[in-house]
């Protein structure tokens, strides 16, 4: 197998103002400086000139382009605008009455920025190495599946919708006319806005190619911030499909079994303690690794309390999923992960009652922005006219909590152990082979 070259979808606007630092080549012209285009009759105006899609090539090796008012953490706490800068080619396409920036470069060059964007650079050789496999099987997972989805009739649900009940997942379906985004939707992608360092690149370098596999399989090697002691499984945040290296983890070094987090005794228990894991740390050092600046912004995720009012929630339910439930009476999980994580949650109100999921869409639901995560129990205030004056959600871990818990990993790291024994402690049952 050859080194593939990937597409990442980096930014959709009606107008794209972008400069070209080098000589590129476009339409048969050498190119450089500020550039702008535009949706206009169905296709891309550049130059007086209305095209169905545009590349951009570049012509000397460490030619760049920057895009500008690039949108970062979509939807996240953190979401903000930037200038960002790329190097490789530069597609742009017409979609959805848009026009949408496609960065395509080598697959190497790609897991070079990501796992700058990711973390710090400064992380421990072992754990840069660990999240360099990572990285690559779960590109080389989506680029096979985005190819067998191609080829299938276009049937795929991700929700389910009754009278009684809302579900529904957010995966990486949606993306058909590039591999991967360049957000957290995927993975955070930044080009060379960020500098890359050498501990970087030896990291990718020394494990060229290298992916997990699972019986003849590349691994679906998920990630997530902070999985709060246990992690997740696959089908309680995604389709209902079973992955045996996705399977729970108690992140600790000893082999204690992990309680049973779906009863709700046991995860009152759990939450409103600290029990000792990888991934319960406070160590500036360690966490100043993963967490970039913006990331930073955010200080308790182990374990972690949110309060509103009756009316703040009121408000934000009606808001986040634009039908009004009345006061809410409660917040009832109807169902548990492994790891705590709610996947079907009951809100009660006084005009509505619906159960929603799964993780994500819960996260969604009861925050301005992500609900640090799903892991969470339910206090409620003193009732004011028939209804709680308020509800305090006291919870555990940072994202999905499947596959690798990246501050845990990190800690690991610095324990001395080695990057396989970092992968193999989070996929189980998974083994480390090289494609290319």
């Amino acid at each position: 197998m050859k080194e593939p070259e990937i597409s990442i979808g980096i930014v959709s606007a009606q107008k794209i103002h972008f400069t070209l630092n080098a000589h590129f080549l476009a339409k048969g012209e050498t190119v450089d400086g500020p550039q702008v285009v535009a949706f206009e009759d169905g296709g891309i105006l550049w130059n007086g000139n209305v095209y169905r899609e545009l590349t951009f090539t570049p012509l000397e090796n460490e030619a760049s382009f920057s895009l500008y008012d690039v949108t970062i953490g979509i939807n996240f706490h953190w979401e903000r605008q930037e200038t960002q800068v790329f190097r490789g080619t530069l597609k742009l396409v017409v979609d959805e009455g848009k026009i949408v920036a496609i960065n395509l470069l080598p697959a190497e060059d790609y897991l070079i920025s990501v796992i700058s964007s990711e973390m710090n650079s400064a992380s421990s050789p072992e754990f840069l190495k660990a999240h360099a496999v990572i990285s690559r099987s779960w590109l080389l997972a989506q680029i096979e599946k985005r190819k067998a989805m191609s080829q299938q009739p276009a049937d795929f649900f991700s929700f389910i919708k009754t009278e009684t009940e809302y579900i529904r997942w957010y995966d990486r379906e949606d993306h058909s006319i590039f591999d991967v985004c360049a957000d957290d939707h995927c993975q955070r992608y930044q080009g060379i806005t960020k500098a890359t360092s050498p501990a970087v690149e030896e990291a990718v370098k020394t494990t060229k190619g290298q992916v997990l596999m699972h019986k003849g399989s590349i691994c679906d090697a998920r990630f997530s911030k902070c999985c709060g002691g246990v992690s997740e499984e696959f089908n309680y945040c995604w389709e209902d499909k079973k992955h045996t290296y996705l399977s729970a983890v108690r992140d600790t070094g000893s082999n204690e079994p992990i309680p049973d987090l779906s009863d709700e005794q046991t995860i009152q228990q759990w939450i409103r303690t600290s029990p000792p894991s990888f991934c319960n740390t406070k160590d500036t050092h360690i966490l100043s690794q993963i967490l970039n600046n913006y990331d930073r912004e955010t200080t308790d995720f182990y374990r972690w309390n949110v309060r509103y009012t009756q009316e703040e929630l009121a408000e934000l339910i009606r808001k986040n999923t634009k039908t009004d439930y009345g006061q809410i009476l409660d917040l009832i999980p109807m169902e548990r992960g492994k790891s705590g994580r709610i996947s079907r949650l009951k809100i009660v109100g006084t005009n509505k009652t619906l159960i929603i999921g799964k993780e994500l869409e819960i996260r969604r639901t009861l925050s301005e922005s992500h609900l640090f995560s799903s892991a969470f129990v339910v206090d409620k205030g003193q009732e004011e006219n028939g209804a709680p004056a308020w509800f305090e959600l006291t919870g555990a871990g940072w994202g999905h909590g499947v596959g690798l818990c990246q501050i845990g990993a990190a800690v690991m790291g610095e324990q001395g152990y080695n990057y396989n024994e970092i992968l193999l402690h989070y996929y189980r049952g998974a083994e480390i082979r090289k494609l290319y």
